[in-house]
């Protein structure tokens, strides 16, 4: 017995160690990767569609609020960044696009923006557990924008409380001078570079230069998110887990307050939430902490179409910043509204937990899932609404004019 409980005894700190130093540049190196893949998929997606004036052309349809909703979906998962559209929007309300229709496009970008997290989630296909958690963690994103747009637009189509509130705050900063995020941006910084380089080897080819750089982006997301998530699972201690807790997962104002600064200083929301999926995989965070996370990332992503708003000048200017506050309140509202109504915050953690465990005995449900909600009704609709339209799409006004005044002011969309 002596014996046994000496062996047990010495094995225990070996057990209870803390990582070594490559451990932890492992971990570096393979989010690093995670965030490139992520960053060359959001390329290629742009690169397809035809960036900021596909995004542009996708919204002249925009007719109707539920419409808009839709195009907002599509536009933004086509471009691959929520920021980015929101910023295109910006710059057509800016040209002369009314508040009206922007304000579904703007709750659509939400939506679109939930893809990327989505497809991170699909790098732990092969094991099952890992799988459930880490898909559950990425849709509770969506179910969170999803019931958002259910509660908020039939509001705001018939009463227009969004537009007009944030019509009355544009008042307060119009002629303000602008502002410059570029230098803040430092993750940008250090992951653009290494894309940039695999985009210009696909650029060789372009006839399948878009679709083979996403092929690529997915093909790395998969492999860090395999071993990222092993590795986590193996190394990370309980003080390590408990550090990570306290920063998200100790009380959802936690969660809310790091989603929106982490965002904030990445300018991606789609990174950041892709950021927590594995440690959603590994068992560190559950569903339930990551939704206040999620929810931070959504307030954070508002800032890059209110510094693009103040970047804006002539006639247009109060709409282009009324547009980019509409944008900042229908988000802070949501949280809000959700973290103060008890069944309204287990409702998208309850969809999300139940579509997990769908798609653990089936993985058909969640190819289905990105396909249909992301692409295919968007895509139906576009489509319905180019072929029983008698007129021709609305002429959008330029964006050039927008697009200098804005890189003027260090804030190039990209």
């Amino acid at each position: 017995m002596s014996e046994a409980h000496k062996v047990e005894s010495a094995s225990a700190p070996q057990a209870a160690a803390a990582p070594g130093p490559l451990t932890w540049v492992t971990v570096v190196a393979l989010v690093y990767l995670l965030l490139i893949g992520v960053g060359v998929i959001g390329e290629g997606f742009r690169w397809m569609s035809g960036g900021d004036e596909g995004a542009a052309r996708i919204f002249a349809f925009a007719g109707s609020p539920i419409v808009g909703v839709i195009l907002g979906i599509l536009a933004t998962a086509l471009v691959q960044s929520s920021s980015t559209v929101t910023s295109v929007i910006v710059g057509l309300v800016a040209g002369g696009v009314p508040v009206s229709i922007a304000v579904p496009m703007i709750m659509g970008a939400n939506m679109g923006t939930t893809i990327t997290n989505t497809i991170v989630s699909l790098g732990a296909l092969k094991e099952r557990d890992t799988f459930n958690r880490s898909f559950q963690a990425a849709t509770v994103h969506d179910f969170f924008n999803l019931y958002s747009i259910v509660i908020f637009l039939p509001i705001e189509a018939i009463f227009h409380p969004l537009e007009r509130m944030a019509g009355h705050m544009s008042h307060w900063f119009v002629g303000g001078s602008g502002a410059s995020v570029k230098e803040l941006n430092f993750l940008g910084a250090i992951t653009k570079p290494v894309s940039g380089v695999v985009i210009d080897l696909f650029e060789r080819v372009p006839a399948l230069g878009a679709y083979l750089a996403i092929v690529a982006g997915i093909g790395m997301v998969i492999a860090s998110v395999l071993y990222l998530g092993r590795l986590l699972r193996s190394t990370m201690t309980a003080q390590a887990k408990g550090i990570v807790q306290l920063a998200i997962g100790r009380h959802p104002m936690a969660g809310v307050a790091s989603g929106t600064a982490i965002t904030v200083l990445v300018q991606s929301s789609s990174t950041t939430t892709s950021l927590v999926v594995p440690l959603a995989g590994a068992g560190i965070l559950s569903t339930k902490q990551v939704f206040p996370f999620t929810m931070g990332a959504n307030i954070g992503t508002c800032i890059t179409a209110l510094l693009a708003a103040t970047a804006v000048s002539g006639d247009n200017q109060q709409f282009a910043l009324q547009i980019a506050l509409v944008h900042l309140m229908y988000n802070v509202l949501g949280v809000a509204v959700f973290l103060s109504v008890p069944w309204l915050r287990d409702r998208p953690v309850r969809s999300a937990e139940w579509l997990g465990n769908r798609t653990e005995r089936n993985r058909g449900w969640a190819f289905g899932y990105v396909f249909t909600v992301f692409f295919v009704v968007p895509g139906l609709v576009l489509g319905g609404e180019m072929l029983l339209s008698d007129q021709p799409p609305a002429s959008l006004p330029p964006l050039e004019e927008t697009a200098r005044e804005l890189e003027d002011a260090g804030l190039k969309i990209e």
